[in-house]
């Protein structure tokens, strides 16, 4: 029965092709293949000598004298080189095997079998790379059929699943894999079968022949062509990558740690309220590392004692009823049912023996493994319950610094993975991560308690008085969540009833803040009271601030080489100067001095912002003071700007936390307080009430102080001011005016200590100043005399010698007056006393002792 060679036979993989020759030595018969071997068609062929045709020039003789050996009855196999006809053909080598024959009349002919050497060359090397991938690959080979039974398999397959590689001809999955895995593997043969789509990395579990451990590969799967391109069957790579799963599953537990340290670290800590901070750390442990956990902090860690019981390591000994007081503070579950593990920790709880509920103080028994795990500072395994859900407990002291806070429990229920080592570690990671956080907020609880008591203390108390000026005031310390800060304000009495208005801010928060910000107060009231100008006070106030950050005192030194030796900075020394020189002390500040006879005011600034002022009637605006360098920059002078403010006018200083949030640029905060400024008068602390409660000062994020005065300048009638010539007359002149403008003040009381005091005044500026002299006196709440003069010579009191005729008129003066002293002015100095108003009771007159100190 004939039967057709389907497509794909080993005759299309060497192109095997015939021809026949003719008695005269021609082409006689062309297949079809001989025409696609050569490239010529039967009619191009037949009739031609295949010598002539495919046969180089030099070869031809001898091609001619074999092929007559051929017709002569010669059988013949061997290589023959030819080319294409045409020009340009390509040449190749063919295998030949001529056979004699006979055509019908007798005559000798030959056969010819031809085969492209290429062809050859190309299979064997095919079945070369077959062997080496099926023999030689370390990997297991396994080659199934279109019935998917193995048709063949390599050693390294054979030896996974033992016998030899010819044992595993016409075997199925289901006889290496269990039903499950077998289903899977045979549902993606049919697949890639059927549609082509090779499947890499096919994940399959089992175990080897007469193995217990469960194995893991991973099977590579494509379909396989014959050379037509039929399919034949499906082709797999087996590789064993149970490690490789081991070593993943190791890694990705890693990274679940790494990363639930990272989360903890991201998200504890993020609040200064020790309660706050436990739930946190519960938070980032439940459901993500145990399925319940709570935590016990010492009660008096939360009470505010200086030293918590159970923090100072070995030498702490608990109670002899257990372990000192704690308080539970926090507990999560993921488990509805399950309750947190018992104080005992040794069993079934019983009835003495129930966890203590959220925010009860408690005690741990003793012998209790909770108790051990705060005594030792390790972990301490609690067993789990055996009626309840709890399957083990872990008890994770909170250590800080040698310092133990607290307690953790992770607990993981009944159905879930045990703790291991590796859960024991990052128990103890992410315990000591709270316990560094709680810790941090309780040095930083008290810290800022003491911080705020200093700062609270340096600022003025009540709302100061000032002549001229009604002054209404506000500080706002930023809350428990922020550190304190360094924003200060004063008011600060000068003579001539002018007042210096102060605003700062020391850049910084904590407690260095605060005590930077109280020595710059008090070297801002120190440098006051010398009466220097605004910019002079910036100035020495910059060299102040940049001293703060250079060592105090100088440098301690040590004597080398025994008494009277050279001396050097000692190593300890220097390392501390470094440590000094690295801290900054950088400050703005305003300082304004207000002048309420002439209703000026001066401002000088070193990098502040600038005060608002807002007059009757008209909008709030800025004034343009020049911002110099913050203080403690160093280098800069700073300037001053005059301003003549109006009657009621509404003067406004403040600091960055009421116009400056991270929500809001700082553009947008001045143009809102200008626009909370313009509006109806009202009263001053209603004004300083609703600027806070109209500003979205974001109140908590930074300190906020603000000071608002109202401008009220002297009444005409509470100055006298007058100008006397350089002659010994204006003496007499000045006690004159001193005493009409007294009684007409209804003053009398004070007229004569103010004549003495007058006369003693304008008698030294007749003797040691120049140029005119001008005599001015001004009632508030206090009477104050100024005498002036183009004299730049400060005067000194001295104590006069029994033979001295001159030399007791400023000890007189002093002894008289509630204060005196002297200023520079721009055009010389003023020397100036203050009395106190007379409130009815008889002078105070003056003791022995006091009159004699003038003798």
């Amino acid at each position: 029965m004939w039967q057709s060679s389907p497509p794909g036979s080993i005759y299309d993989y060497i192109r095997v092709a015939s021809f026949s020759i003719g008695p005269d030595g021609l082409i006689e018969q062309w297949s079809s293949r001989a025409a696609g071997l050569f490239g010529m068609s039967s009619t191009e062929a037949i009739g031609r000598d295949p010598v002539e045709a495919f046969m180089p020039a030099e070869l031809r003789s001898g091609g001619h004298r074999r092929v007559g050996e051929i017709l002569d009855g010669k059988e013949w196999t061997g290589l023959v080189p030819f080319r294409m006809p045409g020009e340009g053909g390509a040449h190749g080598v063919a295998e030949v095997y001529v056979m004699p024959s006979l055509t019908g009349r007798g005559e000798r002919a030959a056969l010819c079998i031809v085969v492209d050497v290429r062809a050859l060359r190309s299979i064997e090397t095919d079945l070369a790379a077959s062997q080496a991938i099926f023999g030689q690959s370390p990997f297991g080979f396994v080659l199934f059929g279109m019935d998917f039974a193995v048709v063949r398999a390599n050693q390294r397959f054979a030896t996974v699943f033992g016998g030899a590689a010819d044992d595993h001809r016409g075997r199925t999955v289901e006889d290496y894999l269990p039903r499950a895995e077998a289903d899977r593997l045979s549902a993606t043969l049919k697949r890639v079968l059927e549609t082509g789509e090779s499947v890499t990395d096919l994940q399959l579990v089992g175990t080897t022949p007469g193995g217990t451990e469960r194995r893991h590969w991973s099977m590579n799967l494509y379909r396989v062509h014959s050379g037509a391109g039929r399919p034949v069957g499906i082709a797999g790579l087996a590789t064993d990558v149970t490690r490789r799963h081991i070593a993943a599953r190791e890694a990705a537990s890693a990274r679940r740690n790494l990363a639930l340290l990272n989360e903890a670290s991201a998200r504890i800590g993020n609040s200064l309220d020790l309660e706050t901070t436990a739930r946190e750390l519960l938070d980032v442990a439940v459901p993500g590392f145990c399925d319940l956990a709570t935590v016990d902090l010492y009660q008096g860690l939360l009470t505010g004692e200086e030293a918590a019981p159970g923090s100072w390591g070995p030498a702490h000994r608990e109670p002899a009823g257990g372990s000192a007081e704690l308080r539970r503070v926090a507990h999560a579950s993921a488990v509805s049912d399950a309750l947190p593990p018992a104080v005992a920790g040794s069993g079934t709880p019983g009835p003495d023996d129930l966890p203590p509920a959220l925010g009860s103080v408690h005690r741990f028994p003793f012998g209790s493994p909770c108790a051990m795990a705060l005594r030792s500072g390790r972990v301490e395994d609690v067993p789990g319950d055996e009626m309840g859900f709890v399957q083990s407990t872990l008890a994770v002291p909170m250590v800080a610094h040698d310092t133990v806070v607290g307690l953790v429990q992770f607990s993981r229920t009944k159905g879930s993975e045990p703790f291991g080592e590796r859960d024991r570690a990052l128990a103890t990671e992410l315990a000591a991560r709270a316990a560094v956080c709680i810790d941090n907020a309780r040095l930083y609880r008290r810290e800022h308690e003491r911080a705020l008591i200093l700062q609270r203390s340096l600022l003025p108390p009540g709302d100061p008085e000032a002549a001229g000026l009604d002054i209404a005031c506000r500080y706002l310390p930023g809350n428990t969540a922020t550190e304190v800060g360094g924003d200060w304000f004063d008011v600060i009495e000068l003579p001539g009833h002018r007042t210096a208005l102060v605003v700062g801010d020391v850049m910084g928060r904590g407690l260095r803040a605060a005590v930077a910000m109280g020595e710059l107060r008090t070297a801002v009231r120190t440098l006051a009271l010398l009466d220097l100008e605004p910019a002079e006070v910036l100035s020495a106030l910059d060299e102040v601030a940049r001293g703060l950050g250079s060592p105090g005192g100088g440098e301690r030194s040590e004597v080398l080489g025994g008494s009277g030796g050279a001396q050097w900075p000692s190593r300890a020394a220097q390392k501390s100067r470094e440590a000094d020189l690295s801290e900054v002390y950088l400050a703005t500040c305003v300082y304004a001095v207000y002048d309420p006879v002439t209703r000026r005011c001066t401002f000088a600034n070193a990098g502040h912002l600038p005060p608002a002022v807002v007059e009757p009637g008209r909008a709030a605006r800025l004034i343009d003071v020049p911002p110099g360098m913050p203080l403690g920059v160093g280098g800069e002078p700073f300037e001053e700007v005059e301003v003549e403010l109006a009657e009621n006018a509404l003067l406004t200083l403040y600091t960055d936390g009421l116009v400056e949030s991270r929500d809001q640029p700082l553009d947008e905060g001045l143009d809102a307080l200008r626009a909370v400024l313009t509006g109806p008068q009202m009263e001053l602390e209603d004004a300083c009430d609703h600027v806070l409660s109209t500003l979205d000062t974001r109140h908590g994020e930074d300190d906020i102080a603000l000071l608002m005065a109202r401008i009220q300048g002297l009444p005409g009638e509470a100055v006298g001011d007058w100008t006397l010539p350089r002659e010994p007359r204006s003496v007499g002149r000045a006690r004159e005016l001193a005493r009409t403008q007294l009684v007409a003040w209804d003053l009398d009381d004070l007229v004569d200590t103010t004549e003495l005091l007058v006369s003693e005044l304008v008698t030294n500026a007749l003797r040691y100043g120049e140029g005119e002299i001008r005599l001015r006196l001004l009632r508030d709440r206090t009477l104050v005399c100024e005498v002036w003069d183009a004299g730049l010579v400060q005067p000194r009191r001295r104590r006069a010698r029994d033979t001295d005729e001159g030399g007791r008129g400023l000890q007189l003066v002093g002894l008289l007056s509630a204060a005196w002293g002297s200023r520079r002015t721009p055009r010389g100095k003023t020397v100036w006393f203050e009395l106190a108003l007379p409130d009815g009771a008889p002078a105070a007159e003056l003791s022995v002792e006091q009159l004699l100190s003038m003798y």
